[in-house]
């Protein structure tokens, strides 16, 4: 929590932090501002001290929803700095930067985030290191940085606009549901649009598309929806052009943001519509077996990644390849059972194999847990995922319900007994 920063800032001895680029869409600055729209911004923060956010003229008032001290890039005259030197943008940019750190009486080793354009950033600080040599600017790998410790643990507040976000992701699920329910079928077991077109996974994404956006929420990373091989791909996001058919398994992992890159929530849901083969329905409860037997063992503060251990071991007795003895299984069990979940879709605590035991299910944290099985030259992928709050007195809290229905019945087609017994 940022309740942790300056315990976790003396754990890495980091006298300061430095956050560039806008405040949206960028997760370090937003979870110091809010998405406020304001761009180019600085944000330093000595430890021991609040944050400070330096922004232009034009988007004072937006920096001061962030509810930080809010100071502005003209106290730092433009032209004067260029000048000085000599009509280097980078170098005047250095020095405005250096002018900062002296007022505030930053020294010795300094964390610097975000998300900002890699060549002029690293030209920005090679000048700065040139002009005080005696500062270390040093640079952390994402997924064991300060920041991405700071947000594994959420607030009250943080884990509710999460849960809100799964709220209207829900209703998005639900009325997809219904509308697949609702679609005639032809002869070659084809659902239909109101014209008579064949649905493609393009006229579905569309409503998903307006759902979303009605309810004010983003899929800014993209989602998936994806029926038959591509189902078996776990990242396929779907090819626009497929038809839905019945009987073919449609993998919908929809993971919205809010507005201006704020919380997310991660869901996943596996579909046969009317009816489904044997070997799905097989796949399937053996999917729902092993998330249910993941859910009823977390417990607080263990290991993430012993669940993952779990999860394969029961998937290896089912005769699936896993990455527990397999380095990268291209069918079977291929993934982790789950991540953490926040300003980004993916942060700690991560479950796989390769991070460190200190990717807990710490009090606060919120985690997904999403195991499955991918066959896509068998046209078969199964996906359950839903995302819990590990509550601070130890209970695992599902944060949005809704059905596990495999089989959706369709509202206009009945089933005979060649593909009921297929």
């Amino acid at each position: 929590m940022k309740s942790d920063l300056d315990l976790l800032m003396k754990k890495k001895n980091l006298d300061a932090i430095l956050v560039l680029g806008d405040a949206q869409n960028n997760p370090p600055m937003v979870y110091f501002t809010g998405a406020v729209h304001v761009n180019d911004a600085t944000l330093i923060k000595k430890r021991g001290a609040q944050p400070v956010i330096f922004c232009n003229d034009m988007e004072r008032e937006e920096a001061a929803k962030s509810g930080l001290e809010v100071r502005l890039y003209r106290e730092y005259p433009w032209k004067e700095l260029l000048k000085e030197a000599n009509d280097d943008w980078a170098l005047m940019l250095a020095i405005r930067l250096q002018r900062i750190f002296m007022e505030y009486e930053i020294k010795g080793r300094v964390g610097v985030y975000g998300h900002t354009d890699f060549s002029s950033t690293f030209s920005v600080v090679n000048h700065f290191q040139d002009l005080e040599p005696e500062i270390e600017i040093v640079g952390e790998i994402r997924e064991n940085s300060l920041i991405s410790q700071a947000m594994e643990t959420k607030s009250t507040d943080e884990v509710a606009r999460i849960r809100d976000m799964g709220l209207r992701t829900i209703e998005v699920v639900g009325l997809t549901a219904d509308f697949l329910k609702s679609r005639n079928v032809d002869d070659n077991e084809v659902l239909l649009n109101e014209n008579g077109s064949a649905l493609t996974i393009r006229d579905v994404k569309q409503k998903i598309n307006l759902w979303l956006a009605e309810r004010n929420a983003v899929p800014s990373a993209g989602y998936i929806f994806s029926i038959g091989r591509d189902a078996g791909i776990p990242h396929s996001q779907g090819n626009p052009a497929d038809e839905l058919g019945l009987g073919q398994t449609i993998v919908f992992d929809l993971y919205p943001q809010e507005q201006g890159g704020g919380y997310f929530y991660d869901f996943t849901r596996t579909w046969c519509l009317g009816y489904a083969p044997p070997e799905a329905q097989d796949l399937y409860d053996q999917v729902l077996e092993a998330y249910n037997k993941t859910v009823e063992s977390m417990k607080i503060n263990t290991i993430f990644k012993d669940y993952q251990r779990m999860a394969c071991e029961y998937f290896e007795s089912k005769g699936h390849s896993t990455p527990l003895n397999s380095p990268a299984p291209q069918e079977g069990y291929v993934h982790s059972i789950g991540h953490g979940l926040g300003i980004n879709i993916h942060e700690r605590p991560f479950s796989s194999f390769q991070v460190g035991d200190d990717n807990i299910l710490s009090p606060g944290a919120v985690v997904t847990i999403e195991p499955g099985l991918y066959y896509p030259d068998k046209g078969l992928g199964i996906r359950i995922e839903d995302s819990y709050w590990v509550r601070p007195d130890g209970k695992m809290e599902l944060l949005a319900e809704y059905p596990y229905d495999f089989v959706l019945e369709m509202k206009h087609w009945k089933p005979n007994k060649q593909n009921e017994n297929e």
